[in-house]
């Protein structure tokens, strides 16, 4: 299976930082290791040319205690002599347990290990000789170029041996000079390699990125288009949904005409000549009257139906009287069939006339929902300006709903929601289960409009 180039970059650079990681643990480590093994031998050399020079030191204050006690006799030269061959003896056991894994110094510290014992023993036995009384021959002994010849070769041992050291000092600070230059390069290239990393990093991610954004405008180019084809098509809803309602309307206003002109013709040529036929047969016949009078009623009662009908098809009262006058009518004609106490609180207000059969059929179809669904007692409708807009609302103390579920009414006030839309206002719908429902719109007055 063939890995994206992305993945293979961020392969390739996780590899990269974890070899760079590991070489320079591996780098630091050894140069660890080695620059503590230099120092360690630094340190052992050090110690052992001190001890060196502790041991030549010793040996020639030893000397020269010896000299100053044999010229001036006085005790206070002795008591150098003494404790200058006291601290010998320590020394030389230091230096020979030190050279004693040393091959290559071993034999060099042996050859001065023996010559600074000759140099004590001779300075022992001129001391001897001295203090049991035999000075001119400690003096002999002392004049002579025996112990000049001993404490040169010591010294010339000694410096052989220091010399040595100072070798083995240059050699180890070479190696822990190599053992920096090592670290130094593990360094440098840790840091190219860490550099490298970054950038495949920094490629990778810039690859991402660059990824992250083409599908990013895509997913928005995408989603423009949807929003512009939604839009396109809540518009074209929108006026579908208006050109529906001004059907309805005209559809309603026409059968409204005409069951007034055609049917309220009819009902009233038939009740004239019901009125006529009256005239003459009352007299003849009683029981005929009697029928004639039952016939007039049921004529009234279909007259009175079909205002009723006409004012649901097209309410006269709105286009004569105003919407004002027209609520009342509305709301008192639902208050006596209802019997529910309404309260109302109209104000004048100024709309366009299919913004006001919208309030009028709001009220409408909010009234109606109240008398099948809510088991309200009180209802409440206001109208009036808000903020230079229109404000009309609907309140009950009914059992109320849920508005996120479907059901009778929340189809009713969809309805009621686009009718308002469309003429450029807002629904607002608030209620609960067992806290009422109040229904309210917000319509542009006909004054903005015209202003704007």
């Amino acid at each position: 299976m063939k890995l994206p180039i992305k993945m293979r970059g961020d392969l390739v650079a996780v590899v990269a930082a974890g070899l760079a990681a590991l070489l320079v643990l591996v780098i630091s480590e050894t140069s660890y290791w080695h620059a503590r093994t230099a120092r360690a031998d630094l340190a052992a050399i050090g110690d052992a040319g001190n001890h060196v020079q502790r041991l030549l030191q010793g040996v020639t204050d030893a000397e020269t205690a010896q000299r100053g006690y044999l010229l001036t006799g006085r005790k206070e030269y002795a008591e150098p002599f003494d404790a200058a061959l006291q601290s010998l003896p320590e020394t030389r056991a230091w230096l020979r347990r030190h050279y004693a894994g040393n091959v290559e110094l071993r034999r060099s510290m042996t050859k001065l290990d023996e010559l600074v014992a000759e140099k004590i023993s001779e300075l022992e036995v001129v001391m001897n000789l001295y203090r049991t009384g035999r000075a001119d021959a400690a003096r002999d002994l002392l004049l002579s170029n025996i112990g000049k010849e001993r404490m040169d070769l010591v010294r010339s041992t000694a410096q052989s041996l220091l010399d040595d050291e100072a070798r083995g000092g240059d050699l180890t600070r070479d190696r822990l000079d190599r053992t920096l230059m090592l670290n130094r390069i593990g360094v440098a290239l840790m840091t190219v390699l860490s550099v490298g990393a970054l950038l495949m990093y920094w490629r990778s991610t810039r690859a991402l990125e660059m990824e992250r954004r083409r599908q990013q405008a895509a997913v928005q180019a995408e989603r423009d288009l949807l929003e512009s084809a939604v839009a396109h098509r809540t518009a074209e809803l929108t006026v579908l949904s208006r050109h529906l309602l001004t059907a309805r309307e005209d559809e309603r206003a026409r059968l409204a005409r005409e069951l007034h002109d055609e049917l309220g013709a009819l009902l009233t040529a038939a009740k004239l000549d019901l009125a006529r036929i009256r005239t003459r047969l009352s007299a003849l016949s009683p029981e005929a009257g009697a029928r004639l009078d039952h016939l007039r009623t049921l004529l009234d009662s279909g007259i009175s139906l079909k205002r009723r009908i006409i004012e649901d098809l097209r309410p006269s009262s709105l286009s004569n009287l105003g919407l004002v006058a027209a609520l009342r009518i509305l709301i008192e004609e639902f208050a006596q069939h209802s019997e529910l106490r309404v309260q109302c609180d109209l104000q004048p207000v100024s709309l366009r006339p299919a913004c006001e059969l919208t309030v009028y059929r709001l009220v409408q179809e909010a009234l109606t929902n109240i008398a099948k669904y809510a088991k309200a007692r009180n209802v409440r409708v206001v109208l009036g300006m808000r903020d230079a807009m229109v404000r009309i609302e609907v309140i009950d103390d009914g059992v109320g709903f849920d508005p996120s579920r479907p059901n009778a009414v929340a189809n009713g006030l969809l309805g009621m929601r686009f009718r308002v839309e469309a003429d450029g206002g807002a629904l607002q719908v608030r209620s609960a289960p067992g806290k009422g429902t109040s229904v309210g719109a917000t319509l542009p007055s006909s004054v903005r409009a015209a202003a704007h």
